[in-house]
């Protein structure tokens, strides 16, 4: 009898087939095989579809959803929706993982029950390069929301990746799990029509949202520096995109902040009554 898996890997994917096959024997070789692979196949006009399908005797929890072509945010949505396990993760189509990197969710979430956001560290890969760590520095810890934030933007701009600053965090969401019911309660959804730096948004709008955050610097994430992909190649409608989903990012993380900052006040100042009231019981 198949226990119940905790965790769902969520694969968006659109004309994957030159990669797809590699993604899905790392994800086929994992220490923990509980896990359910649900690959949202955004409308691919290729063999997508016809591999994905090929693999679904090696996975103990398979799902392919085919649906019409709506963009990769539209593909996330509808993958979160479908959505059945307490936690999430997502996996792009042309990058694949290392054999823990499922039990790694499942253990954070475990050991930090208080986290509602746990994330890995990930590598950066080149072709005919070795893996580089994307983080210098080893961490292992909770962090406040503020120090989230931190490592989540990056502060330098969307235009171009930027490796003078590096973190375990980042704004991807294949590096972190996320929990289920936050999802549903604040029925959180990617943004359409941006062309890139939705998934930075949503961390941002799901860390606002709740509190308890565990990093980990450990690589567990291989991602894959294509030539032909869309942050390697500029185009004018990043300019405008750029600017909008910054304004986006800065006008939560102002507001979250802000919220923070109140709540802390009025707290000092229960705590200033609370003490007065009893040094007036005392005398």
């Amino acid at each position: 009898m198949l226990q119940q898996p905790e965790l769902t890997v969520i694969m968006p994917v659109y004309n994957m087939e030159k990669y797809l096959a590699r993604a899905l024997d790392h994800l086929a070789e994992q220490t923990d095989p509980n896990f359910e692979l649900l690959i949202v196949n955004d409308g691919s006009q290729d063999r997508t579809a016809e591999i994905a399908e090929s693999y679904r005797n090696k996975f103990q929890h398979f799902r392919i959803i085919n649906k019409a072509n709506g963009g990769l945010s539209d593909a996330r949505n509808v993958g979160m929706q479908a959505v059945t396990t307490p936690y999430f993760t997502f996996h792009d189509g042309d990058d694949w993982v290392d054999p823990d990197y499922t039990a790694y969710f499942v253990k954070a979430f475990h050991e930090h029950p208080e986290a509602a956001m746990v994330s890995c560290g990930f590598w950066i890969d080149y072709e005919g390069k070795p893996a580089i760590n994307a983080c210098k520095k080893a961490i292992e810890k909770s962090i406040s929301k503020r120090e989230a934030y931190r490592l989540i933007v990056n502060f330098w701009g969307s235009f171009f990746f930027n490796h003078a600053f590096v973190s375990p965090v980042k704004g991807y969401t294949w590096n972190k799990g996320y929990k289920t019911n936050v999802v549903r309660k604040h029925k959180l959804q990617f943004v359409k029509k941006l062309a890139f730096m939705e998934d930075q948004i949503f961390n941002v709008k799901y860390l606002s949202l709740t509190d308890g955050y565990y990093c980990s610097s450990r690589p567990l994430y291989h991602y894959w520096q294509r030539e032909d992909s869309m942050v390697h190649n500029f185009n004018l409608k990043m300019v405008p995109d750029n600017f909008k989903a910054n304004y986006l990012v800065w006008s939560l993380i102002a507001k979250s902040l802000w919220k923070e900052y109140r709540s802390s006040k009025s707290s000092e100042k229960l705590i200033s009554i609370n003490e007065g009231n009893n040094n007036e019981r005392k005398g």
